[in-house]
């Protein structure tokens, strides 16, 4: 066993066939995911941000086997040793990794070749399952954890990725043609519900599997507040921009009013203009733009912009996390199937998970008493904490059982082809 990861016993470890049925559900769906694509898809990357299918497949794959069956599974070999560096994402502590803008010129290995990789992979972590009496059990469950999640993750960034690369096609392909159609309904009223602040408590704790960043739990003061109950939505922004949105100075961040003029925004990310009319660039093609759902594709810039116009602010992410932690986790996630934002009714606070990431006003920095772990597995957050913002809860391409409360993503400033979206905070 190396030291990349010491990972302490849990108090209920799952049996083994527990784990391997959730490692064989979170890899079945990464594949079931890429059964719309055709071969020439897989190899696409039309934006540095934004990775090949081909290339998600295979990086899932070597996270499992770098990181569980080369220390863990006596007598493993690897499946081909140009795979350690070709499929290495960002772990310096690992080796070297090819460059991330030059994912897309793999054109080997095949399709095939990262469909069996995986296969070799799978066969050798029930192997590993199956040795669950040895001393490394507690390490190895912490591990497939890390990993499954990790997939998850890019589960997420398959969909977004393949719109990006979809949607710079001419031909404007639709990645599923059969996805529910855009509804015509109403958006319901914007309501504001107050918290009277104070000391709170917030982060993860517990014996659930959560990220490194999202502890340790801690005391933050908040003042009084009030939430809006729903995100903005696409007419909102609409009106933003009508007004003249992208054209005042005096409502953006120096950076972001920078980004305007070097990235040429007028609307969000998808938005086109099709004879007097906005249509919008979806997973299921391009489409009516729907007035009443969430915006989404828009930058943290783009959201306090917006913000300054409605005489609004955006939540900071402990004032979201306290008001989503009385909630019910539910909402429109991928196992919705609809791939795409959606209206919504209801009293309350609505959406708070699901349908858009939503951004905060707060910068991604460590919490008090955070400890990056030791050795490569250290790198998967904490060295990201730098010029960073924190976006909270899901969207509806992120599977229904990886998001909670307390989950931290972090994008920087200009990112944009994620489904981010946001709502409204306001002081009291």
């Amino acid at each position: 066993m190396n030291d990349i990861l010491r990972a302490p016993a849990a108090p209920q470890l799952p049996a083994p066939d527990v784990i391997a049925r959730d490692y064989a559900r979170v890899r079945g769906a990464s594949e079931t995911l890429c059964r719309p694509l055709i071969t020439e898809d897989f190899g696409l990357q039309t934006a540095e941000f934004a990775s090949p299918p081909k290339w998600h497949l295979a990086h899932v794959s070597w996270f499992f086997e770098t990181f569980l069956l080369e220390p863990f599974l006596p007598g493993y070999t690897v499946f081909h040793p140009a795979f350690k560096s070709l499929f290495n994402s960002y772990y310096e502590q690992v080796g070297h990794y090819h460059p991330r803008p030059e994912r897309g010129f793999l054109s080997r290995p095949s399709v095939d070749e990262v469909y069996a990789y995986r296969a070799h992979v799978d066969e050798g972590m029930r192997a590993l399952f199956a040795r669950s009496g040895e001393d490394c059990w507690p390490a190895v469950v912490q591990r497939t954890r890390i990993g499954l999640n990790h997939e998850q993750q890019h589960q997420e960034l398959l969909l977004t990725d393949i719109k990006q690369h979809f949607s710079v096609n001419p031909l404007r392909p639709a990645y599923r043609t059969d996805l529910a159609p855009v509804s015509t309904g109403q958006a319901i009223p914007l309501k504001w519900f107050p918290h009277e602040g104070g000391l709170v408590r917030a982060g993860h704790e517990g014996n659930s599997f959560a990220y490194d960043n999202e502890g340790p739990r801690h005391q933050v003061f908040l003042n009084a507040f009030a939430l809006a109950n729903r995100p903005v939505t696409n007419g909102e922004y609409l009106e933003f921009m009508e007004a003249g949105g992208y054209k005042e100075p005096a409502l953006w961040l120096s950076d972001g009013w920078s980004a305007v003029h070097r990235l040429g925004w007028t609307s969000p990310r998808y938005w086109e203009r099709h004879e007097g009319r906005w249509m919008e660039f979806t997973l299921g093609g391009l489409r009516p733009l729907d007035l009443a759902a969430p915006v989404s594709h828009v930058s943290h810039f783009e959201a306090d912009a917006f913000a300054t116009w409605a005489e609004a602010r955006l939540p900071t992410e402990f004032e979201w996390e306290v008001a989503a932690s009385a909630l019910m986790l539910e909402g429109n996630f991928v196992d919705s199937d609809r791939l795409q934002p959606q209206a919504t009714s209801g009293e309350g606070l609505v959406q708070m998970f699901g349908d858009v990431w939503e951004h905060t006003a707060s910068a991604y920095l460590a919490y008090p008493g955070y400890s990056q772990a030791a050795g490569a597995l250290g790198e998967y957050n904490g060295k990201f904490m730098s010029g960073q913002m924190v976006l909270r809860g899901g969207s509806c391409v992120t599977p229904a059982d990886h998001i909670r409360a307390t989950y931290r993503n972090f994008f920087y400033p200009h990112e944009r082809w994620q489904f981010q979206g946001f709502r409204l905070a306001r002081d009291l």
